[in-house]
Parts: structure tokens; C-alpha cells; sequence
């Protein structure tokens, strides 16, 4: 089994991915490059002295069976660089991760079908209700989103994909012994057990470094056949995003947002420098040159109908709830509802999915 050598090259923080790619591509084999020794890198162009010494002292270090132990008892799988079911869209860009561990069923994503979001973490309710309704597009397809599980577009997307009976890919900065940001551990959990999977080049113990958010974002876009940006200022990691697209030959989409938002000044420069305009899930599909048969019936629409139509008070408050969240009070002024029949409608309006909290103490309808 040459997947421990994999691992245990990939468990030293020194080596990075493009190195033991030079060596895999010369060798021809892992377990070759494992065991190689100093006189091989004489004929191996490009790779100094130094260098080949570094490798060589940082390899005999490693304990291959104590790394591959540490690995399966975290119950990670792993896929390597030389397995055939490699991701083929992630093996044709530039330094191309050696090692993908993840947990969750990523095979049951339709790896043919992926589409990156990517943005701000700072994402205004706008921006996350944007992402909301282009997702909400495809709505019982097989088309898979992929994302970077950070705040913000990230999350939302990930959350519009699961809400909307998709598969979601999450790609991690870090190792998974960590959970960054905790505030998206249900979204770890909901991604390991159903909903897709989450992928990291890293091994379990590498920490979630500011360097290697940048360096994830490459996998990110490798993985999906275009990228489409939420919000971005005109300096921010989702601009990386989008260089990588174009750098990897894939389809930069945007999504246009108010000019009075700083979130939206790097989505406006894509936009005038040539990247696709994106306002529903159509475009996505026109730009990629995809046709997908969709399940139109939505059980959740219907009992959703359902319930307003029974219930009168939940259709006037459904009526004035619109695209910009409201909070309470706003409410209360234009129902004349009071306080405490209020209270107790919205919350059981929320618990039948009809409408949603946001930002605090305000409202919004839920996208179908």
C-alpha cells in the first residue's frame, strides 16, 4: 500500500506540495521518492544541494506507520495524487495538492457538476440573500457547491446548498483536529454525515495558519468548473479566488451588489475587466454550457403555500416581509398586531420555516 508514503511525506509542515510533486513527476512513483537517496537528486534538475538535504533529513524523521495510525483513528480517508479517482478537474492545475483528506461521502458529490462561491466574510444580508436565491435555483439538481467554510458567502452558500437538497464540498485551511470557525461546527457536522464532504490538503495536526487560507483557495476554484464571487473589496482573499480562476483557465462569474457597499467595489472591477454577470442560477448554467433536468416539485413551497393560506394572520405578515429584513417593530407598526401575539407568531412562523432572523432582532422571508 503506497498511500502511507503519501501520508507520511504529507505529515512535515516543511514540504510543501509543490516539492514532492517535482519529485513524484521525475520518479515516477512515491514509494521511490520516500526512499530515495542523496546521489538520485544529482540528475533531478532544478533541486540544489541544499535542498535535497533538507528533504532527506526532514524524511528520515518521519514514522510512516505512526502517521498513517494517527490518520485512520481520526477516521479520515485520504486520497492521493496517484489514485485514479483523483478529482481530474484538481490534477490539471498548478500544484495540485498531493494528499486530499476528508470525511464525509465526497463521491456522492457529482464532482462533474461544481461550482465555486466565494466572498466576503464580513457579507452583507444582501449579499448572503443574493447567494440565497442563485442557489435556490438549483434546487433538487446534482450540481454540487463548493466553498472555503469560512464566515460570511462561504457559510451561506454551504447553507443554501443543504437547504436546498444539494450536495456542498467544504475546503479547509487546516488539519482536522481543528474546527475554524467555530461558529460553523454544525456545518462541519452537517457536511460529514450526509450533506457532502470536507476536504483539507493538510495532515490532522497542521493548524489553520494565515498563509495557508490563500494557498486553500486554490483547491477551492481547482475543483469546480467556474467560480462565482458574492462580495469583495478590492483587497481581499476572494480576489485571489478569482486570479486562480482565471489562472486555472475557469469561468469567473460575479454577482452584482449596491455600489454604496465597500464589499462590492472588487466584484465591480471583475465585472468591467471582462467576469460573467450573475443574478440567477441561469447565467451560471449558460456561462458553464450546462443543461440539468430539474425536479420542479418542492414539498417545502407547497406546505409553505399551504400554511399561509390557512392561516391569515401568517399571510399579512408574510405580505410585508420582503427582500430587506424588518425588524419588530416594524412589524408591529404595519400589522397593528399586539406585542405578545406578535411575539408568539413570528416564533411559530419561524419554527414552520416561513421566515427567518437575521442580523439580531430582524426578519426575513425564507427563499423558495
Amino acid at each position: 500500500m503506497k498511500q502511507k508514503f503519501w501520508i507520511g511525506l504529507s505529515s512535515t509542515e516543511q514540504l510543501d506540495s509543490g516539492f514532492i510533486h517535482s519529485l513524484y513527476a521525475y520518479f515516477g512513483d512515491i514509494e521511490r521518492v520516500f526512499n530515495c537517496s542523496a546521489n538520485d537528486f544529482k540528475n533531478i534538475e532544478g533541486i540544489n544541494i541544499k535542498k535535497a538535504e533538507t528533504f532527506l533529513r526532514l524524511r528520515d524523521k518521519v514514522n510512516i506507520e505512526k502517521t498513517v495510525e494517527e490518520v485512520e483513528r481520526r477516521g479520515i480517508k485520504v486520497i492521493t495524487f496517484d489514485d485514479e479517482r483523483y478529482p481530474q478537474m484538481l490534477r490539471e492545475i498548478y500544484n495540485p495538492p498531493m494528499v486530499l483528506y476528508y470525511k464525509g461521502d465526497l463521491f456522492s458529490c457529482n464532482l462533474e457538476r461544481t461550482v465555486a462561491f466565494v466572498g466576503s466574510r464580513r457579507a452583507s444580508s444582501a449579499g448572503k440573500d443574493s447567494i440565497r436565491k442563485i442557489i435556490g435555483d438549483f434546487r433538487n439538481t446534482d450540481i454540487c457547491i463548493v466553498s472555503g467554510l469560512a464566515e460570511g458567502i462561504d457559510a451561506a452558500s454551504h447553507r443554501s446548498a443543504i437547504e436546498n437538497n444539494l450536495k456542498t464540498i467544504g475546503i479547509i485551511a487546516s488539519g482536522f483536529d481543528f474546527r475554524y470557525p467555530s461558529s460553523n461546527k454544525d456545518l462541519y457536522e452537517k457536511l460529514e454525515h450526509g450533506c457532502g464532504a470536507v476536504v483539507t490538503e493538510y495532515y490532522p495536526t497542521f493548524e489553520p495558519i494565515k498563509f495557508r487560507f490563500p494557498q486553500r483557495n486554490r483547491i477551492v476554484t481547482g475543483l469546480s468548473y467556474g467560480t462565482v464571487v458574492g462580495e469583495a473589496a478590492l483587497k481581499s482573499g476572494a480576489l485571489i479566488s478569482a486570479n486562480l480562476t482565471l489562472e486555472q483557465g475557469r469561468e469567473l462569474m460575479c454577482i452584482p451588489g449596491s455600489i454604496n457597499n465597500k464589499n462590492t467595489e472588487g466584484i465591480y472591477k471583475l465585472l468591467k475587466n471582462g467576469a460573467t454577470m450573475v443574478t440567477s442560477g441561469e447565467d451560471i448554467l449558460n456561462a458553464l454550457n450546462w443543461q440539468i433536468i430539474k425536479n420542479n416539485s418542492s414539498p417545502q413551497k407547497d406546505k409553505n403555500s399551504t400554511v399561509l393560506e390557512q392561516n391569515h394572520v401568517y399571510k399579512i405578515i408574510s405580505d410585508i416581509i420582503g427582500i430587506e429584513p424588518l425588524c419588530f417593530d416594524e412589524i408591529q407598526a404595519k400589522t397593528n398586531i399586539e406585542t405578545e401575539e406578535l411575539l408568539k407568531t413570528l416564533t411559530m412562523m419561524e419554527i414552520e420555516g416561513l421566515i427567518e432572523q437575521t442580523d439580531g432582532d430582524r426578519y426575513k422571508g425564507v427563499r423558495e
